[in-house]
């Protein structure tokens, strides 16, 4: 299974894929798309929706994970991650690809066992899980790494629970 995963933002949007082979997990790549707040908001959904079909074409996943704004933080933030998560979903959706959405809670849950987690903790985690000499840098990357994390740990627990096995 080879999952997408994605941490939007409008000037920042982290990506990682995940291969989950026979229930290890395999870093294939990770990154940030970046694009200038200068831009007028429409140049940079425009330029992430096209970057990320890129990534969607060279890395072929199966399924895409996306994180959900954090509303109470500052309204207006959230209604710029949610212009990005809706190219996210576009992106995939264009492409064939089932969506999945985790809020932030649930993506340090399932990676660090604690939903209060800071970046640093997710960092180290992501490092850990995927057997990596470095933690993943920036915190862009290892978000987007840490939510393809969360959504194949969700779907082990699924896959457990449909065959009695939980």
């Amino acid at each position: 299974m080879r999952v997408l995963g994605i941490d939007p933002g409008t000037v920042r949007l982290g990506y990682g894929v995940i291969d989950d082979v026979g229930g290890v997990m395999h870093l294939i790549a990770c990154g940030v798309l970046s694009v200038s707040s200068k831009s007028p908001m429409e140049s940079r959904l425009s330029r992430l929706y096209t970057e990320l079909s890129h990534i969607v074409t060279r890395y072929q996943p199966e399924e895409v994970a996306i994180e959900e704004p954090f509303v109470a933080a500052n309204a207006r933030t959230a209604v710029a991650v949610g212009r990005a998560q809706t190219v996210a979903m576009l992106a995939a959706a264009n492409h064939g690809l089932p969506v999945y959405r985790y809020l932030p809670a649930q993506v340090k849950q399932q990676v660090t066992a604690y939903g209060g987690s800071d970046k640093e903790q997710v960092q180290q985690m992501v490092r850990l899980l995927l057997g990596l000499t470095e933690p993943p840098c920036p915190t862009d990357a290892s978000d987007a790494l840490a939510i393809a994390i969360c959504h194949l740990h969700k779907r082990r627990l699924l896959k457990m629970a449909y065959k009695g096995e939980l």
